[in-house]
């Protein structure tokens, strides 16, 4: 079985404060679903079209788990506390085998 990750770009921060929210209930629900940060920041290097953007990468130790800790109640909770707090793009990937 292949891992899955969680990429997110964030574009744009709109309300700080609910972001940290957003980061007080994610954080718990991400590691309790298998969920291990490997990326947290801005982009050190950028090159072909990259954006200084701030990156997340989340390894899952499958792809099936990625996403059921994405639909979790946990981490719904988590989203309703960031509502439109941030511009982000978050992709669900699977690993290469």
């Amino acid at each position: 079985m292949s891992k899955g990750y969680w990429v997110t770009l964030y574009r744009k921060t709109n309300d700080p404060a609910a972001l940290a929210a957003y980061a007080q209930l994610a954080l718990p629900a991400v590691t309790a679903a298998g969920g291990k940060f490997l990326v947290r920041g801005l982009a050190e290097e950028v090159r072909e079209h990259g954006l200084k953007d701030r990156t997340v990468v989340i390894e899952f130790p499958t792809y099936e788990q990625a996403v059921a800790a994405y639909d979790s109640e946990a981490y719904k909770k988590a989203l309703a506390a960031l509502g439109n707090g941030v511009e982000r793009d978050l992709r669900i990937v699977r690993g290469a085998e």
